[in-house]
């Protein structure tokens, strides 16, 4: 499968001509043969809000994890949260990335202010839902640990996207790093499974396909684009301290 626009829309195609119903993680109970689409935004809204709107067009709901500890962007900022609450407004659920190494020590997680790692998730969850606007009732793990994996976490009024049900009870397949370690096509084709985990990465899909180096070495370079229209908000007459085509 390329990792382009035309090809995801053909993976939704696959997925109805399977008879598939999209579900989310609360109402996947009412439908026998369903699939819950599950994006985890790590590095690029932009390209989120991209993928939501072509689900959105093809008149499908996923859910997008977003991380609130992150380097790559802040939600909070006021584009971020307009990109957040229109992937909400195109009818999708919005759910919490948590980043458990965020809070970790030597020895994992840190009992912070005694805190527990689902008081850390459920006060993340909290602040998400404050800039999204909508509560925040799903998460999933960022990278996450065996022992959290093992541990099968219940936090109250949340589904755990990493809770057995939906790796026992579910078939699960993922792009991670830009690699599908089952062919997926081929599976849907197969109609062996009745339901579907399906979790992508909007970061790797494109107009165009590019490989794993194309698609890295693009959104590192254009860092240098994004910070220089941040500063034109910022410095008077930018231009003339440094023209944008010397970057």
């Amino acid at each position: 499968m390329e990792f382009t626009y035309t090809a995801y829309r053909g993976l939704l195609s696959l997925l109805r001509q399977g008879g598939y119903v999209f579900t989310d993680y609360h109402d996947y109970q009412a439908h026998p043969r369903c699939v819950i689409l599950r994006h985890d935004i790590d590095n690029s809204l932009p390209q989120a809000l991209r993928l939501a709107e072509i689900e959105a067009d093809e008149g499908v709901k996923s859910t997008w994890f977003v991380l609130l500890r992150t380097d790559f962007y802040n939600p909070a900022s006021a584009l971020a949260q307009k990109m957040l609450r229109r992937i909400r407004e195109l009818g999708h659920e919005i759910g919490l990335h948590f980043d458990e190494m965020a809070y970790s020590g030597e020895d994992g997680i840190e009992p912070c202010a005694n805190f527990s790692i689902e008081e850390h998730i459920r006060y993340e969850a909290d602040v998400l839902a404050d800039i999204c606007g909508c509560p925040i009732t799903a998460v999933s793990m960022h990278r996450p640990s065996k022992a959290t994996l093992e541990a099968d976490l219940e936090i109250p009024g949340m589904v755990n996207s990493y809770g057995q049900t939906f790796f026992h009870d579910f078939k699960y397949l993922s792009d991670s790093r830009r690699r599908w370690r089952e062919p997926v096509e081929d599976i849907i084709r197969g109609g062996e499974h009745d339901r579907l985990h399906i979790l992508t990465h909007a970061f790797w899909y494109h107009e165009q396909d590019q490989d794993i180096t194309e698609s890295v070495g693009a959104f590192i370079r254009s860092a240098n684009a994004e910070r220089y229209e941040q500063m034109m908000e910022n410095i008077t007459d930018l231009p003339s301290i440094l023209p944008k085509g010397e970057l």
